[in-house]
């Protein structure tokens, strides 16, 4: 073989040998980078559970000295702070330099991206969008990055339990007596808020322009939406200080309901006023057919998520009645678990809310499924939620600590910080102060001028502000809104939390009372008195008053509603028509035959007043009105039953010199003055 011919081989094979070796040089460059990244992964989890734990021995430690000016949220946030500074300033830069490169043909970004790279391909995917002020500060520690969540982890796994657990444990018995208030100050209130704070804030922002304090583009539409934002109130500081102290029952309902819903509110709000599209040229001038169409967006939207979340309820109520999951408790958890988050997520799929949607989930499956629950499954599901509501709260906290100093675009401007604190001050004024005014009208049991003071103290914001803000960051106005939301939170929690008990003492709000006991009792009242207490705890407090939209529904609840999603109320068969015997057989539970002697509906409470009672205790029902219809066998006060009509049972009852009934430990009291 000619020498020329022999050198080229040799050439050849030495090409593919150097090619072979750098290719497996390469391999395991990227498997030690894999690795590497692994770990990141594994000590930015380990960061969040060692803070939380942390907090957990804190609060402890508060719980044990009795310390009232700082929330567990308080101290979690404190946490994130402190680690946020050491691996912002303490962590070295991991990383190499990016490197930039311009794809000017292209108008518009790609959420995938591919890269030939010496003929080898290398996937990208979509960051965000970075000013070209900072194009050379972008992070390069990849510690910071990998702390640095998702936003839509909040949405898709952290908010789902704290919403739930809400309406799976609110307190209906209190909620649905101030059910129009809360209504009222959920609904109104928060749509009043959220457009004097975007107002008030657009001028802000007109005066930031004039001083030259704007370096980009900050519109109204940006500015209604930060009200929305902002309007989104947590007081979780104050009702836990409510909770330990035990305050008014009213007073907590009132602003745990307003809470509650109004988290629902504020995020279909927020939705709205982003799908506000004008048809002209300019998309953030007002346009009334535009205005229009983001009220039915918001009316479509709420609706919507309220019935998926209530159907969903309802379809587990029944899979869990007309099987036998209570005889396997372990399936019978994991199926209402599974089928509670998953509202949340359906909804965001049909293009609604999920906030929404497991809010109702939770109060439809407490008033329904929780009746169909082993007794095994109804101490875990309340645990289970209860013990993920507070990981994933306090995991929130911890990471609005982190953010302050891991977070690569905040917008810190002055001017617009301290118009944002003067704006949701005179927002919540105007929201709580001529709200109650209008309804003191309506109510027999006024909202006192110190529980408006207290209401409009407690106005804090929290987790659902802080996920709204962070939602969508791509913009200069809505970092900007980022950053101020998350100063506004940690203000509200740390100083309007740490005060809530000084502001308790000085406006003589009293404590220590039994939350299952009812307010003070009126002379055109009667009271509901449990059996065998003390006469001082009988006479401490009573109940007249239920809102009055609940007494429209209750009676359709009670008797039709329950008997058939549950295995409590009346047999179907006592009150459906006769030619619906067959349809009554076959969805009334045989539980409700085998037992003689059925308990009496925990709702029953809800609606003592002196002009519509409905009690339902044993086989005995007492209707003051007559409503329930036909005749029902009724106990007098010698303890034999009598066939009677509802109105003639009560007035036998209230002709007696002793105006009392007795039965199983519960006693109802009719005053003899009208």
């Amino acid at each position: 073989m000619p020498r020329p011919l022999l050198l080229l081989l040799a050439l050849g094979l030495c090409a593919g040998e150097r090619s072979t070796s750098s290719s497996a040089m390469e391999e395991i460059a990227t498997e030690k980078e894999a690795e590497k990244s692994h770990r990141q992964d594994s000590v930015s989890l380990l960061t969040f559970i060692l803070l939380l734990t942390l907090t957990i021995l804190t609060i402890w430690l508060f719980k044990h000295r009795r310390v009232r000016f700082l929330h567990e949220t308080g101290l979690a946030m404190i946490y994130g702070l402190i680690v946020g500074v050491i691996l912002r300033y303490g962590a070295p830069s991991t990383s190499g330099h990016d490197k930039p490169f311009s794809c000017s043909q292209e108008d518009r970004a790609f959420t995938t991206l591919l890269v030939n790279i010496s003929g080898k391909y290398f996937e990208y995917t979509l960051k965000g969008e970075i000013s070209p002020g900072k194009i050379h500060n972008v992070e390069q520690n990849d510690m910071l990055r990998k702390v640095t969540f998702d936003p839509e982890v909040f949405f898709n796994i952290l908010l789902p339990p704290i919403i739930f657990h809400a309406g799976y444990s609110l307190k209906k018995r209190h909620f649905f007596r101030n059910l129009g208030s809360i209504l009222a100050y959920a609904f109104l209130g928060t749509a009043v808020s959220c457009f004097i704070i975007g107002n008030l804030m657009y001028g802000v922002v007109k005066l930031m322009k004039l001083a030259g304090q704007l370096s980009d583009k900050f519109y109204y539409t940006d500015c209604l939406l930060f009200g929305a934002i902002i309007s989104a109130t947590d007081p979780v500081t104050v009702l836990a200080i409510f909770n330990e102290l035990r305050a008014d029952v009213d007073l907590y309902a009132l602003l745990f309901g307003e809470s509650v819903l109004n988290d629902a509110v504020a995020i279909v709000l927020s939705s709205s006023i982003v799908a506000y599209q004008p048809t002209g040229g300019n998309v953030h001038a007002f346009d009334a057919a535009a205005f229009f169409k983001s009220v039915g967006v918001f009316l479509g939207i709420f609706s919507g998520s309220f019935v998926m979340g209530a159907v969903t309820g309802v379809v587990t109520a029944l899979v869990t009645k007309f099987t036998k999951l209570h005889c396997f408790p372990l399936l019978e958890t994991a199926l209402f678990f599974l089928m509670s988050w998953s509202t949340f997520l359906l909804a965001e799929a049909c293009g609604f809310t999920g906030v929404v949607a497991v809010l109702f989930c939770g109060i439809t499956q407490a008033h329904y499924t929780y009746n169909n629950l082993s007794a095994e499954s109804r101490s875990r599901t309340k645990q289970l939620f209860e013990v993920l509501h507070f990981l994933a709260e306090n995991f929130i906290f911890s990471y609005m600590g982190l953010a302050l100093f891991t977070f690569q675009k905040h917008v810190f401007s002055p001017g617009f910080i301290i118009g944002a604190f003067i704006a949701i001050f005179l927002g919540r004024a105007a929201h709580i102060y001529p709200l109650s005014f209008f309804l003191n009208l309506g109510r027999r049991h006024k909202i006192s001028w110190n529980f408006q003071h207290m209401m409009m103290f407690s106005g804090l914001r929290g987790a659902m502000a802080f996920a709204l803000a962070i939602r969508d960051t791509a913009t200069y106005s809505h970092q900007m809104m980022f950053s101020t939301t998350l100063l506004i939170v940690f203000f509200t929690v740390w100083i309007i939390g740490g005060g809530t008990t000084p502001m308790l003492s000085w406006l003589n709000i009293r404590v220590g009372v039994d939350p299952d006991q009812d307010p003070p009792p009126s002379n055109d009242s009667f009271q509901v008195l449990q059996g065998d207490v003390p006469d001082a705890e009988r006479r401490n407090r009573t109940k007249q008053e239920s809102a009055w939209i609940f007494r429209l529904w209750y009676s359709f609840d009670h008797n039709y509603l329950k008997p058939i999603l549950t295995h409590s109320g009346p047999p179907l068969t006592a009150t459906l028509p006769s030619w619906c015997g067959l349809i009554a057989h076959c969805l009334t539970s045989p539980q409700v035959y085998e037992n003689q002697e059925q308990l009496r509906d925990e709702d029953s409470d809800f609606i003592l007043n002196d002009s519509d009672l409905t009690l339902t205790y044993g086989d005995t029902t007492i209707t003051a009105n007559g409503s329930s219809g036909s005749h029902t066998a009724t106990t007098s006060l010698d303890g034999r039953k009598t066939k009677s009509s509802p109105g003639e049972a009560l007035e036998q009852d209230l002709a007696t010199e002793a105006p009392e009934l007795m039965n199983r430990g519960t006693r109802l009291v009719f005053p003899l003055d009208a």
